[in-house]
């Protein structure tokens, strides 16, 4: 009888609940993995229901089950749930959820008002991060439930188009842990409301003002911030030279700094903003910046610029090669859409910058074989490539990335005049996840044989229009 019991034991018995725990962790990456998982045994089901800490349901109506299914969910995705209401969220914060929930993201729901809002944030006191981007009804009463979360860390109001001053000061006053800030398309927000935010909510590491109507009057409790370290001014065109000229301290934290699409400021307002910012390693100036030598010698004395992207940008020929000339070593450029790239030019930069793990060179259209050639001679630690629509570089300049770019993960070469012969050189890149092959005439299935065959880690194939 002895025998036979052991014989008809479940050996997983004898696991404990830690180990278990490990199994879980590495299943995390596939749901339908973690499925079968629970579904082996009653022991695992138990167990798995105690493990998962992150939920991203398909439709509010099942977060009644959940809630009891899963006791210790810290996380809830809702942003496929665009009908989650004031039940949902009444659900939500009066389930075991209430103590376990640190974030929430609602990005993409409609029918909630202020009174569920309040509901889960009066109730579920530890959460630190709440999602409400593109809450376009939602208002200064809103605001005011926010508030309630006395220990929110990470706040997304973005396109809360109704949201004004008076809310986004309630906010500031009650929620001082505040480190993440994102205000983008909050119109109604001016330089009172980014003002009371500086001055009330000392932590902020990340504030993103995209597109508010703001003047550089708010800048100076800004630059002030003792840990600020991503700033977004992008679409601020209230802010010109002359008011930048006027702002007397500099943000010394300042890491990261988005000026895309502010044409009223030129390489003089830019200077004055991130003058002692010396751990500046992130520099976006897309749309509106011309690329000039000027440009260039304002950004030379930052060693530690490692990032710089210059979207749809005018660029000089003494610009680039002032980029070329920069004593630190960038790792991340950007040219896309860039006119008056030449081969010269960019031969140049990457021969000096040969650190360079992304590089984004689409519709840089005047390149050739030799800019690819000298690319992959110099950049041979680059793990993304970005290059649609440059239709001058010939088919051999594909054998040469699949050749000497042993680390690409990301191959973007769209419209371009790859055949089979370069995409079997492409398919030793055995590291890619992302591959995009979009109206690419001169390739068939032959070519794509090589890629299926040998990139084993791909994850993204475009092949949009292709024959």
């Amino acid at each position: 009888m002895e025998a036979k019991s052991k014989k008809n034991s479940n050996p997983f018995d004898f696991l404990s609940e830690e180990i278990i725990f490990n199994i879980l962790d590495h299943l995390n990456n596939d749901p339908f993995a973690r499925k079968s998982f629970s579904l082996t045994c009653r022991n695992f089901y138990s167990i798995e229901s105690r493990h998962r800490k992150i939920l991203k349901p398909l439709c509010a109506e099942t977060l009644s089950r959940t809630s009891a299914r899963y006791p210790f969910i810290t996380q809830l995705d809702l942003s496929l749930c665009p009908r989650a209401n004031d039940d949902a969220l009444s659900i939500v914060s009066s389930s075991s959820w209430k103590l376990t929930l640190r974030s929430i993201n609602l990005s993409r729901s409609r029918l909630f008002t202020k009174v569920g809002l309040s509901s889960l944030t009066v109730n579920c006191r530890f959460l630190t991060e709440i999602d409400l981007s593109n809450g376009t009804e939602m208002g200064d009463a809103a605001a005011a439930a926010i508030a309630e979360a006395k220990n929110l860390e990470r706040l997304w109001l973005a396109r809360c188009k109704l949201i004004t001053d008076l809310g986004i000061g309630r906010i500031a006053a009650c929620c001082r842990k505040l480190k993440l800030l994102c205000l983008k398309w909050c119109i109604r927000v001016t330089d009172l409301g980014v003002e009371l935010v500086a001055l009330k909510c000392q932590e902020i590491r990340t504030l993103d003002l995209s597109y508010l109507p703001i003047t550089e009057k708010c800048l100076p409790p800004v630059v002030k911030l003792q840990y600020l370290e991503d700033l977004v001014l992008e679409g601020c065109h209230g802010i010109d030279d002359d008011g930048l000229a006027s702002v007397e301290y500099s943000c010394k934290s300042l890491k990261a700094l988005n000026l895309s699409k502010c044409q009223n400021i030129s390489h003089v307002g830019l200077s004055s903003l991130i003058k002692g910012a010396d751990y500046l390693q992130q520099l976006i100036l897309a749309y509106s910046f011309w690329v000039s030598a000027d440009l260039s010698k304002c950004l030379h004395n930052f060693p530690m610029l490692q990032s710089i992207k210059f979207e749809d940008c005018p660029v000089a020929r003494s610009g680039i090669k002032a980029i070329g000339n920069w004593h630190g070593s960038l790792k991340e450029l950007s040219l896309s859409k860039c006119s008056g790239v030449t081969d010269e030019e960019l031969s140049f930069v990457v021969q000096s910058h040969k650190e360079l793990r992304k590089l984004d060179i689409t519709c840089c259209r005047k390149i050739t074989y030799a800019s690819i050639n000298s690319i992959t001679k110099t950049c041979t630690s680059l793990t993304s490539l970005r290059m649609e629509c440059c239709k001058l570089v010939s088919w051999e300049a594909f054998v040469l990335i699949g050749q000497q770019c042993q680390y690409l993960e990301e191959l973007d070469i769209t419209e371009n005049e790859v055949n089979d012969e370069g995409l079997k050189s492409i398919s030793r890149c055995s590291k890619l996840s992302s591959l995009k092959l979009g109206i690419c005439s001169n390739i068939t299935d032959e070519g794509l044989k090589h890629v299926g065959s040998t990139c084993s880690m791909l994850k993204e194939l475009d092949l949009y229009r292709d024959n």
